[in-house]
């Protein structure tokens, strides 16, 4: 059985979750959601679990 891991929804959950919860925090929540994304797109989301 393999469990494939999808990096993106669960950075996405997560920074929505801060973002209702604590909504000073959200230009930091966005730049941290763009740099993860940049991140996972030059290196892809692939490799983090091979």
């Amino acid at each position: 059985m393999n469990i494939t891991l999808h990096l993106v929804p669960i950075v996405s959950l997560v920074a929505g979750i801060l973002i209702l919860v604590i909504p000073r925090l959200l230009s930091t929540i966005v730049a941290i959601y763009l740099i993860v994304i940049g991140l996972v797109g030059l290196f892809g989301s692939g490799t983090f679990l091979r």
